[in-house]
């Protein structure tokens, strides 16, 4: 079986190709673990491997509740997606309490 155009990262029992006598060969980074890669998986992916790249966090966002307890969001961008199982991204997204402190509230806490 060929991996040509189906490199997949992780686990993924999605990305395989016909083997011989009808058994399926595996494209993504675990059949290295399990030993059922397709013939061709190491010159194909696991050499062209490239890893995940990402930009800076953004700013945090508002607090979601304008009095009492909510939470302020930041994101960022994948700069290289990954290829041909090269590492997975991180987290693109990040979330933490906060309180809102609105004049409209007051001095309540």
């Amino acid at each position: 079986g060929s991996c040509w155009h189906r490199c997949c990262p992780g686990r993924n029992n999605a990305c395989w190709a016909p083997g011989t006598r009808r058994a399926r060969c595996y494209c993504d980074s675990y059949c290295q673990r399990t030993g059922d890669c397709c013939q061709d998986y190491h010159a194909t992916c696991h050499r062209a491997a490239v890893g995940c790249s990402v930009g800076p966090w953004g700013p945090w966002s508002g607090c979601s509740s304008p009095c009492g307890i909510g939470s302020r969001a930041r994101s960022r961008q994948v700069t290289v997606p990954p290829r041909h199982g090269g590492e997975p991204c991180p987290d693109l997204k990040q979330r933490r309490g906060c309180l809102g402190e609105h004049p409209t509230c007051g001095t309540a806490k």
